[in-house]
């Protein structure tokens, strides 16, 4: 960026992003670069020197000399104030700017720009009226009038065979990712602190997403918009062996949403929920891995919905409709008859293996051998449009998937307009429901049953 910065400013243009370049000087610019790494060409020859002081009264000998030296450091701190004063004004300038996109990213404005990938599937022709999912899921247990009773509206409540469901789901897709792609499974924190948060890219920008949760001593929790902020914060500031890469996470959370800015908008049912479930995908990976582990991770997130017979499209996201630090996105869209549309349901983004701005951020390295570490600063996209905006900066790649519970609406949207609820089977684990009414509903699990 300090470098190439008229050309960094053309690029962010694409993504709706108007550079100051002006600011960028005024906010530090290359002077923060130069007077960190002054300040700790300083710091280091003041350690060197405390050492020689050490020794030299080890051997009984006159240190007055090099304790002087050090004496002049200590008077002379210049340095060390005019960066931690300069540090906070660069730090808030680059908070704010989105990640370059890859040269495979179409350009474009909006989702109109988006490119068709592939397809998957074709969708069912009805010999009936296809209900949506309100309508459907009542008979099932879907209840929202009780949910907005308890917490208000764009809050759904689950009951009977629509909570089977809902667990039933949860179980195949973490019982899948662990089994038969690699992934180790995790349970995390639902109350995270500020540190998660703005190392994750939630804080300061996105804070009006977030729900807050005071403290008696003064500080804040805040409930997690998704199970990102404490997966990916496993390896913050951390140190990690270069044959401990890759590491894969799968993780099952709610995640709460305020939705700010999104009143009046997609009020039906549980399309925009203030609460709802999510199975994660988080891969952390060497910069150099980092493309062909989105391919793999959207493979694993497709996987899903073949096992589950939904009929869905892949689409490459462009350049005006990518999430914040996403450097390249494929979303998921899975066809509703209800609605004769594809809808996203799952996004699967990768960073580049550098950012504009990179600086102080959520951080772990790679130790490539027992005396050197390799860093590679990189920007971490951990969730996609539309249910979250990401991230800062993570000196490792990582590549999540997303799969909101939308399954259960798009499956009952598919379902005759008077299912029998009795037709469910007793068991804990998702199965196939054989009956004509709940063909939809089937999930390839083998011997297990809903």
């Amino acid at each position: 960026m300090r470098t190439h910065l008229t050309d960094v400013a053309a690029r962010l243009a694409g993504r709706k992003y108007v550079l100051d370049t002006a600011a960028f000087g005024g906010a530090g610019g290359g002077a923060q670069k130069r007077l960190q790494t002054r300040t700790q060409e300083l710091q280091a020859q003041r350690n060197a020197l405390s050492k020689q002081v050490g020794m030299l009264k080890g051997k009984g000998e006159d240190a007055s000399a090099v304790l002087a030296q050090v004496a002049d450091w200590a008077m002379n701190p210049v340095s060390e104030a005019a960066l931690a004063e300069l540090l906070p004004r660069f730090d808030a300038f680059v908070s704010v700017i989105p990640n370059l996109p890859h040269e495979s990213v179409p350009v474009g404005h909006d989702e109109a720009g988006n490119v068709e990938v592939l397809r998957w599937g074709s969708p069912r022709a009805f010999d009936f009226a296809v209900q949506d999912h309100v309508d459907v899921g009542a008979a099932l247990g879907l209840d929202f009038e009780t949910a907005a009773k308890i917490s208000g509206a764009r809050f759904s409540l689950l009951k009977g065979p629509m909570a089977r469901l809902h667990r039933a789901l949860a179980q195949f897709m973490l019982d899948v990712h662990t089994n038969e792609h690699g992934y180790t499974e995790l349970y995390a924190p639902y109350l995270v602190n500020a540190d998660s948060m703005s190392g994750t890219g939630q804080l300061p920008k996105f804070e009006e997403d977030l729900f807050k949760v005071p403290r008696a001593d003064g500080t804040s929790l805040y409930l997690i918009p998704t199970a990102e902020v404490p997966v990916t914060n496993i390896v913050r500031d951390e140190i990690l062996a270069a044959d401990a890469v890759p590491l894969k996470f799968v993780c099952h959370t709610p995640c709460f949403r305020s939705e700010a800015g999104s009143y009046g908008r997609d009020t039906r049912g549980m399309i925009r929920q203030h609460q709802f479930d999510k199975v994660e995908l988080v891969q952390v990976v060497k910069p150099e891995d980092s493309w062909a582990a989105l391919e793999q991770l959207t493979g694993h997130a497709e996987a899903i919905l073949q096992k589950l017979e939904l009929p869905y499209r892949k689409m490459a996201l462009c350049t005006g409709d990518m999430g914040f630090s996403a450097a390249k996105t494929y979303d998921l869209e899975v066809w509703l008859p209800a609605q004769n549309a594809y809808r996203e349901i799952s996004s699967c983004s990768t960073p580049r293996p550098s950012r504009p701005g990179a600086c102080r951020r959520v951080s772990a390295t790679r130790k490539t051998s027992p005396n050197s570490c390799t860093l590679s600063t990189v920007p971490v996209l951990l969730s996609g449009a539309p249910w979250s905006r990401c991230s800062r900066i993570f000196r490792m790649p990582t590549v999540r998937w997303a799969f909101r519970w939308h399954c259960v609406r798009i499956w009952a949207e598919s379902i005759r307009s008077s299912p029998h609820p009795d037709s469910l089977r007793a068991g804990g684990l998702p199965g196939v429901v054989e009956q004509t009414n709940f063909a939809a509903f089937r999930v390839n699990c083998g011997h297990a049953w809903l």
